[in-house]
């Protein structure tokens, strides 16, 4: 039996039927860098699906209170609170105030009272005690609540130290030279004088200067301060000594004028005046009374006397002419 039918029938079945797509092997999808971090973590599916939910759910919320922040919501919740514990009985209803001599009490519970509620916890203390240091007269003040209504207040005033005469006006001022309040010539305290621009800034200097001749305190009826740089020193007896500058000089030169005096006895004996502006110079100038410059509420400016010129006679030991 021939093979050739056979052959040829196989070949007729490979030309006449299509050939079949050869088959590929599929290869395991790598996983990715996500989700080897996920599979990573130790929670189930559904746990991380919650926490990724509620996630989601927080920042929604964080831009909605930041909107309100914006907005003044917080602000107003607080203030509304703060006003219903007022209105339940948390509001001042006293004010305390200690340490008043001299400052008017009404301007005290002005700075207290003009605030937008009387509700305790809506009152400032700070900006209570801020207002209150604008005023001269306080040096130093302490706000505290003492619940359920009471605002307590301690002011420490400044302490009056001399009267300072500045273009004809007439103010006390305390140790450090600050300006508390007008004095009308008809009642001047008994008060060390002060007078001439930038005098009441050396009051400390001044006060120094005298404490050096205690013995010649009572003497002196006022001090000018002259050219921001020097002292003239008016006498009750009605005599004007003038001072060199800088103050170990003029220290020096006191001390020298309280020696002579007390062997020449210069005060009270006619004489006008003295001048120790010149070192170890003493010119003294006779006849007449100087006093020092009457305050004018009307005057521009204070202008000290003009001194004309005078025969000198220094004491014994002293130098000659003019200084």
């Amino acid at each position: 039996m021939s093979r050739r039918p056979a052959q040829a029938q196989r070949a007729t079945t490979r030309r006449g039927e299509k050939p079949k797509p050869r088959g590929t092997a599929r290869r395991p999808q790598r996983a990715g860098v996500l989700d080897q971090a996920i599979a990573g973590l130790p929670m189930s599916p559904e746990t991380l699906h919650k926490v990724t939910t509620w996630s989601i759910v927080g920042a929604v919320g964080a831009v909605v209170l930041t909107i309100g922040i914006l907005a003044g919501v917080p602000q107003m919740i607080g203030v509304g609170i703060a006003q219903a514990v007022g209105d339940a009985g948390l509001k001042v209803d006293e004010i305390q105030i200690d340490g008043l001599k001299r400052m008017d009490r009404a301007t005290v519970y002005e700075q207290v009272l003009d605030q937008d509620s009387r509700a305790m916890p809506l009152v400032s203390l700070e900006d209570v005690r801020q207002r209150l240091l604008k005023f001269p007269w306080v040096k130093d003040a302490r706000v505290s609540r003492r619940l359920p209504g009471t605002l307590h207040i301690a002011i420490e005033e400044r302490t009056p130290a001399a009267v300072w005469q500045n273009h004809g006006q007439l103010l006390l001022i305390d140790p450090s030279g600050v300006p508390l309040e007008p004095v009308s010539p008809d009642a001047m305290p008994d008060l060390p004088l002060l007078i001439g621009e930038g005098a009441n800034t050396q009051e400390a200097a001044r006060k120094h200067l005298l404490e050096t001749q205690p013995g010649l305190k009572p003497l002196v009826k006022a001090m000018s301060w002259v050219g921001n740089r020097r002292w003239d020193m008016y006498f009750t007896s009605g005599e004007k000594l003038q001072l060199p500058e800088g103050e170990a000089e003029a220290i020096a030169a006191l001390k020298t004028f309280v020696a002579i005096d007390s062997t020449q006895r210069l005060l009270s004996h006619g004489n006008r005046g003295f001048d120790m502006r010149v070192a170890n110079k003493l010119v003294v100038r006779r006849q007449g009374v100087i006093e020092p410059p009457p305050p004018i509420s009307a005057a521009p400016a204070t202008t000290l006397p003009t001194m004309p010129a005078t025969t000198t006679t220094p004491p014994a030991g002293t130098g000659t002419g003019e200084g």
